[in-house]
């Protein structure tokens, strides 16, 4: 693997933005170092240390990253998409039909290295489910583990609605720019503004998408350069390397300054703004759900965490120069190349590292102290290194998973976009009912509400695996 890494290192082209790659890599890095330290596991269960702790939850104002990750995306989105544009066959006959075939290609690019590594996930821990019940277990640790393995895919989830609506959105703000943004923003705001202010039922939904996708517009801003730094290459270039220019040196003076103006301003209203809606509104201190809380600012997303995510962006956007400094130096350059290959198997599996970390514990006899305590807090180290060891093997056992399969030799046939957009649908929904339901209980019929409709697991794994074989079919295509 290191032979690997190093040859894809140091194919890298020049203009490629490698901070964007850092931020991937590193905010899902933040979000598994998170959950490690949150669990605060006794024999009886699993609770939440900063409800354990409140004078702890301020650390979420700068642990809970996930808006970054979601930023990234929306930058490395529009640039495969544009990409694929300038690649389609010029002169159709039929546009739409060149558009939806773009399309389906789109969706399948994008998700391979998502879904690839979920859908094993998936499976593996559902053939597991079903042989603990049948075996008469799922009582103890065991039954909370079949719980909360699964919760993480709710991100997977909102990340395939951003693959999903990339196209149409991206069109948006090429037309609007911050307007199109401005408008998610504002949407959002609505809906808190019906949910607390008139009591709109149900309506608080809504800024699942329309926070997150806000989000993800300040990647197409990035990507065309309007937050400061230089204009994405793979936006105007033939290569379509899907990178980014970085601002050189040899601008004008006072550029540098110009270009932190935005991201400054980005940091300063966000962080004033989550401040005054935490201090005046009903929106909770913590960036991250707590337990038996009545607003959460995570699930269903508020204005707050809006607020919060403008000053995440602006943040890192203001760290981009000296980052890029770091990410000139080869070894430095390796490590990311090497992390950015496996971090979603990381990321997917590393709550069952951490689960079988305590589970291994309890079965030595081990004494798990009380959480917060100084006993708790001197095995902490020793739990984040066995976690971080059985990550890794983990890892070694499915990295193979994650590694997208060879491009395509055929183009993506008429009407596939379409047959790819049901399945990205599938997937979305499938993925979002098993981070709810779980699974446990799969004998006994166990459901969970999905806008509404009750949804098993055995149903969502179904709905995960049929829509995955969807988008690949439609992005495949038949042979021309």
């Amino acid at each position: 693997m290191g032979s690997a890494v190093r040859v894809l290192a140091e194919a890298t082209p020049a203009t490629r933005d490698r901070y964007v790659d850092l931020l991937r890599v590193g905010s899902l890095a933040v979000v598994v170092l998170g959950h490690w330290m949150m669990a605060a596991v006794t024999p009886d269960g699993v609770g939440n240390l900063l409800a354990v702790v409140p004078a702890l939850q301020p650390l979420t104002w700068l642990l809970q990253v996930m808006p970054v990750f979601f930023f990234v995306g929306g930058f490395s989105h529009a640039l495969s998409y544009r990409s694929l544009l300038r690649k389609r066959p010029q002169g159709s006959a039929d546009s739409d039909s060149a558009a939806y075939s773009v399309y389906a290609a789109f969706l399948r690019a994008r998700l391979q290295r998502l879904l690839r590594p979920t859908t094993v996930f998936v499976l593996v821990w559902g053939v597991v489910a079903l042989l603990v019940q049948l075996l008469g277990g799922g009582a103890g640790l065991t039954g909370v583990t079949l719980r909360l393995v699964t919760q993480p895919l709710w991100f997977i989830g909102i990340y395939l609605a951003m693959v999903a609506f990339t196209p149409p959105l991206l069109r948006l703000h090429e037309r609007y720019g911050w307007g199109a943004f401005a408008g998610l923003a504002g949407a959002a705001a609505a809906v808190d503004v019906m949910r607390f202010a008139a009591g709109v039922p149900y309506v608080e939904f809504l800024n699942f998408a329309f926070v997150w996708l806000a989000v993800h517009q300040l990647g197409f801003l990035r990507a065309d350069g309007r937050l400061g730094a230089g204009r994405a290459a793979g936006t105007g270039s033939a290569s379509g390397t899907g990178s980014a220019s970085v601002s050189g040196a040899g601008s004008a003076p006072g550029a540098g300054l110009r270009a932190l103006r935005v991201p400054a301003l980005l940091a300063g209203g966000g962080l004033v703004g989550a401040v005054a809606l935490v201090a005046a509104g009903p929106y909770p201190l913590s960036m991250v759900g707590m337990p038996g809380e009545k607003v959460s600012n995570m699930a269903p997303p508020t204005l707050a965490l809006l607020a919060h995510g403008l000053w995440l962006v602006g943040a890192v956007e203001l760290l981009r120069d000296p980052a890029a400094r770091l990410l000139a130096r080869p070894r430095a350059w390796r490590t990311v190349v090497a992390a950015n290959g496996v971090a979603m198997t990381a990321f997917l599996w590393h709550l069952t590292a951490m689960l079988g970390v305590y589970g291994a514990l309890l079965a030595l006899d081990v004494p798990l102290p009380e959480p917060a305590t100084a006993a708790w807090w001197a095995q902490t180290p020793l739990r984040l290194a066995a976690a971080a060891v059985l990550t890794a093997a983990l890892v070694a056992a499915f990295r193979t998973f994650e590694h997208p399969a060879p491009p395509s030799a055929t183009t993506p046939a008429p009407g596939s976009g379409p047959l790819a957009a049901v399945g990205a649908t599938l997937c979305l929904l499938g993925v979002l009912g098993l981070s709810m339901v779980g699974l446990g209980g799969l004998l006994e019929g166990r459901t969970a509400l999905l806008i509404a409709v009750p949804v098993s697991a055995p149903a969502a794994v179904a709905m995960t695996l049929g829509g995955w074989l969807l988008v690949e079919r439609a992005g495949r295509g038949a042979a021309r």
